[in-house]
């Protein structure tokens, strides 16, 4: 049976609540703030960016409030995974927003007050993703945690937040149907990115209820035969995918100024070509991060034995 403790000192949370919570809820409320000030100016990238940093600074808030009343103490290790957890998916939403704001939208704005507020928005962005990394890291040292079996201190577990956050990002450019629909193999693709997100999200789930319990030899192939069915999966969608959209002999569209909806002046939204590119990019990271997941489970099953959590 893992030791645990129930949880971390009254100095370490009032550094975690203090010192990084009520920075990243300034830094969060700030980003989401200026960009909302520019109106409809924005465009859809800024509603995009503006949403995602309105739900970090409303988790965070929970987050807070929760620590603060103490409620943590009534589960605390199940506390802990959610926390570091959230603190990953919180660092890659922010970054990602302050690359894509950045690039799509901040660099065509003409110098004036807007564009000032686009560039605070990003800095400000790029401050909240280096407080939730800080986090991470200061959330591992506020417990101290031994003979740890499955989710907790060890890579796997930020793996499997990368699968999950590519394919939520993959999903976010299809949402414009018009990129796959009416193409079976675009759709298989659809499927793909479907069926792997579900798979690394169910046993994302169960790393944060402790599934911890069950006999290391039968979880580690059953991991093994979910990381190497997805590999699978995704090489499929990589062959595929450029192949129905970047072909002219299958119907796609080699360079970008051949789709008409693509301009080189400033446009509040990217285009389809930019869109598909922008997928198959996404496709080749998530299948090299599935690939570094089946590297890890292929020794873990060779060798016979888990990783050990590093001495707090």
């Amino acid at each position: 049976m893992p030791t645990r403790s129930t949880s971390p000192s009254d100095g370490d949370l009032f550094v975690v609540c203090c010192c990084l919570r009520l920075p990243q809820l300034f830094s969060t409320c700030m980003a989401f703030s200026l960009v909302a000030d520019i109106g409809i100016s924005r465009g859809a990238i800024g509603n995009w960016s503006m949403s995602f940093w309105c739900v970090c600074f409303a988790m965070t808030f929970l987050i807070y409030i929760i620590e603060l009343c103490r409620a943590d103490s009534e589960f605390p290790f199940l506390w802990y995974n959610i926390s570091v957890t959230y603190a990953c998916y919180a660092a890659l939403i922010c970054l990602s927003a302050s690359i894509i704001y950045s690039i799509t939208y901040v660099q065509f704005v003409p110098y004036g007050p807007y564009r000032d507020r686009a560039i605070a928005a990003t800095a400000f962005s790029c401050i909240a993703s280096v407080l939730y990394v800080i986090e991470v890291a200061r959330i591992w040292d506020c417990y101290e945690l031994t003979e740890i079996f499955f989710y907790k201190n060890t890579k796997r577990a930020l793996l499997k937040v990368l699968e999950t956050f590519v394919a939520g990002a993959i999903f976010a450019f299809l949402s414009n149907t018009s990129l796959y629909l009416h193409q079976p193999a675009l759709e298989w693709c659809v499927a793909v990115y479907s069926i792997c997100f579900i798979l690394a999200a169910v046993v994302l789930l169960l790393g944060l209820a402790e599934w911890e319990y069950m006999p290391p030899g039968p979880f580690s192939i059953f991991q093994l035969v979910l990381s190497l069915l997805s590999v699978l999966l995704y090489i499929s969608a990589l062959v595929l995918w450029p192949l129905y959209q970047f072909s002219e002999e299958f119907g796609g569209q080699p360079q970008r100024s051949s789709d008409g909806d693509c301009r080189d002046e400033l446009t509040y939204d990217m285009c389809a070509w930019d869109q598909r590119l922008a997928v198959a990019i996404l496709t080749a990271v998530n299948l090299l991060v599935y690939v570094a997941d089946l590297g890890y489970w292929a020794c873990q099953v060779s060798v016979g034995t888990e990783d050990q959590p590093r001495d707090s």
